[in-house]
């Protein structure tokens, strides 16, 4: 297949390039997906994405693709699954993302984390979930195992579908993030039982995922992340959107006002002490943050609705 009239169309500026189609998108994301993209024009049609930002249509294109290819878990009888992804890792603030699983691991409500990190100025989230006992599936049969017999389980994205695993690397190469970072946080391993969280850094994706949510249906959550994690900041409570089959609305509002420190959450806590911060919440020695109980709260009734 010749990229080039794909290149030709998306590579043309911010102003001057038009989007693919769902078809189109769908075609191209398979083959990027299947490493059948040569070096060169692989790089192209990231860039370009990069600058043009991505259109509903082609997003609903990389998902169709995306779900082709991502395998599915069994997810046991009760409520659905909360699907977390982890692709950004703690820098200021404590990781409260293993706090939230675990919250919803003990309500029985099943919880799969996935991710992969590559950034050496952030804590690794799986050195964190190793601290509190919890360790990727070495396959999907074991992370399915895991599901059924604790609520909870991790898969590294390698492992749950190694082709965006590999599209995430090139950002080591290339130095920006490209639409298979998007994706990511879109993956459903449980299509048909999942709830996912989708946290966005930027505010403009807010609005972009909202559409995109109420276009591909399913249940979700959508919140702008704190430092790109799938968790409520602790700080300030932010919006958060949920969405059932194709319906959006605001389970919680945001707050106003700044985001200051909070005296209980230590700023760039190490792993060790992030990790006893989330075991002194959850055995009651310190407070949950009211923002974390909150989301917890909505993913629950999303996940038993």
């Amino acid at each position: 297949m010749s990229y080039a009239p794909i290149i030709k169309e998306i590579g043309r500026g911010a102003k001057g390039a038009r989007p693919l189609d769902a078809a189109q998108a769908e075609s191209v994301f398979g083959d990027m997906l299947d490493g059948k993209v040569p070096e060169l024009e692989l790089g192209a049609i990231v860039i370009a994405l990069r600058i043009k930002g991505e259109s509903t249509e082609e997003l609903i294109g990389f998902k169709r693709a995306l779900d082709a290819r991502t395998p599915q878990l069994v997810v046991p009888a009760g409520p659905r699954c909360v699907v977390l992804p982890t692709y950004n890792g703690a820098r200021r603030q404590a990781n409260l993302m293993p706090l939230l699983a675990l919250m919803l691991a003990r309500q029985r409500v099943p919880v799969l984390i996935h991710g992969r990190h590559d950034f050496d100025n952030r804590t690794n989230p799986f050195e964190l979930l190793a601290a509190l006992g919890i360790h990727p599936a070495t396959n999907l049969h074991a992370a399915s195992a895991a599901l059924a017999a604790n609520h909870l389980a991790c898969l590294k994205l390698d492992t749950l579908l190694p082709g965006l695993d590999r599209l995430l690397a090139l950002r080591l190469r290339l130095g920006v993030r490209g639409s298979a970072h998007t994706m990511a946080k879109l993956i459903d391993p449980c299509r048909g039982h999942s709830v996912r969280v989708v946290a966005v850094t930027h505010p403009e994706y807010l609005a972009r995922m909202h559409e995109f949510l109420c276009a591909d249906g399913g249940r979700a959550m959508l919140l702008r992340g704190t430092e790109g994690e799938a968790f409520a900041n602790p700080r300030r409570r932010p919006p958060m959107q949920v969405f059932a089959d194709g319906a959006a609305r605001i389970a919680w509002p945001g707050e106003e006002g700044g985001a200051p420190p909070l005296v209980d959450l230590p700023d760039c806590p190490t792993v060790a002490e992030n990790a006893l911060l989330i075991r002194a919440m959850l055995n009651g020695e310190r407070p949950i943050p009211r923002p974390l109980q909150e989301q917890a709260q909505a993913l629950a009734a999303l996940a038993r609705g």
